[in-house]
């Protein structure tokens, strides 16, 4: 019999020593997503598809489930008491907790509803965290106090709501996979440990921006492209499915590289993807199961950050094929 998250989080506390209170926080967002899951699957028939009207603090246009979502994830969050604090994507600054509720030494941050642009056809989507110390538990924390590096992360992982609602994520012991049964409400573990092969057959990127690219990244998808006749000596498929959450996914369970490089339209971006909500967790997870993660120049997971909502260029998945577009860019 597979086993549930609730034994797999109770081994960790006593065979590795894992804090209840962080463990108990992992179960109470896996319990959350699947609200945000049963939101996701009833879609049309629930009148949450589509444009909310508004934009959040990157200028995005927010979609309904977007702030539906948010909404789930911060309630959940300030009111679990194990956290002194959350920042969101959806949100300029972060959120501190209630004065009614219990404060606790951790701190969340999330991207409520990865994909957004996929929401409305029915396409994966999904829900990114990480958990960083609080230090002490406290109830005035401040967007500065979150400004650590990925090194810092005490657990990571993402929610995948699919064909079927899988959760994923690590505490430095691997990456696991749980898999949500919809007959009893439990996740049962599915894939032990997760491990990516150091070389790969399958890219990622959107290459209708090839042409914004930095040269490293040009002269490297080239090779691909050319397959078996050019200096790669093999045949490549590429992929993509504009949600960051199902590319990682797809690399995790069966190989691969993803790609969101800086491009030239806005000189002073250096990349798409938010490094705290985004690139951080998903980088400590690609890791954990023998992969590797930059931003062409150093590991991700290094970057010392500057600001809630700072973006950067992402390389991940396969180790060998993420140091060689590395190397070109060195």
């Amino acid at each position: 019999m597979a086993k549930t998250l609730d034994l797999y989080l109770h081994d960790l506390e006593v065979h590795h020593q894992v804090d209840p209170r962080l463990t108990a926080l992992i179960n109470h967002l896996a319990c959350t997503c699947k609200e945000i899951s049963f939101k996701v699957s009833q879609g049309a028939l629930a009148g949450v598809l589509g444009s909310a009207g508004s934009e959040n603090v990157q200028g995005e246009t927010q979609k309904k489930l977007d702030i539906i979502a948010n909404d789930i994830m911060c309630r959940a969050c300030t009111e679990s008491g194990f956290v002194s604090g959350v920042a969101s994507e959806e949100m300029d600054h972060a959120l501190q907790v209630p004065e009614d509720c219990e404060v606790g030494p951790y701190l969340v941050l999330f991207d409520p509803l990865d994909g957004s642009s996929n929401i409305d056809i029915n396409v994966s989507i999904g829900t990114i965290f990480s958990i960083l110390p609080a230090g002490e538990a406290r109830r005035q924390v401040k967007d500065e106090d979150f400004l650590q590096s990925g090194r810092h992360q005490l657990a990571a992982g993402y929610v995948i709501y699919g064909p079927q609602t899988q959760l994923v994520f690590t505490l430095g012991f691997g990456t696991t996979l749980f898999t949500l049964d919809l007959g009893t409400g439990n996740f049962y573990q599915t894939v032990e440990k997760l491990e990516i092969a150091p070389q790969a057959k399958e890219f990622a990127i959107n290459c209708s921006n090839m042409r914004h690219w930095e040269a490293p990244v040009q002269r490297y998808i080239t090779e691909l492209l050319a397959g078996s006749t050019g200096p790669r000596g093999k045949d490549y498929n590429m992929r993509w499915v504009a949600a960051m959450v199902a590319e990682v996914h797809r690399i995790l369970n069966r190989g691969g590289i993803f790609m969101y490089p800086k491009d030239n339209r806005d000189p002073s971006k250096p990349g798409k993807l938010r490094l705290m909500y985004e690139a951080n967790p998903m980088s400590w997870l690609v890791e954990q199961a023998g992969g590797r993660a930059t931003n062409g120049k150093q590991n991700i997971l290094d970057i010392q950050p500057e600001g809630l909502h700072q973006r950067v260029a992402v390389f991940l998945g396969a180790k060998e094929e993420v140091e060689l577009v590395t190397s070109y860019h060195n």
